[in-house]
């Protein structure tokens, strides 16, 4: 079954940290480029950071450069966010998503809640 699922989320105070996984199953993860986006309440859903196939290149949202980290393992057909700094405005569902042949693959959201 070709799917993603999001873990890692909970609840931290400002300033903390937390580690999200996204774990790819059923097609070839090191064959596709991987993104992490958010959704707060009420708002859009943005994009956070994407990764290349490799992990070579990466790009981030400026609201998050300096304080979040993506990173993949092709070998444990996983991708990771390394959060640090949280702020309360970092409290969203984060969803990881591929793209394979033109459709958008998503995951179902972890949810991350920063206190103050």
């Amino acid at each position: 079954q070709v799917q993603l699922v999001e873990s890692g989320g909970g609840l931290v105070q400002a300033g903390g940290s937390l580690r999200l996984s996204c774990a790819a199953s059923g097609f070839n993860f090191s064959s596709y480029g991987m993104s992490w986006y958010r959704q707060a309440p009420g708002k859009e859903r943005e994009l956070v950071a994407t990764i290349s196939t490799g992990g070579g290149w990466k790009k981030y949202a400026d609201s998050v450069k300096g304080r979040f980290t993506i990173s993949r393992d092709n070998a444990k057909n996983t991708m990771y966010l390394q959060m640090s700094s949280l702020k309360l405005e970092d409290t969203a569902v984060y969803y990881c998503k591929t793209v394979r042949g033109g459709i958008d693959l998503w995951g179902q959201g972890t949810q991350v809640t920063v206190s103050s």
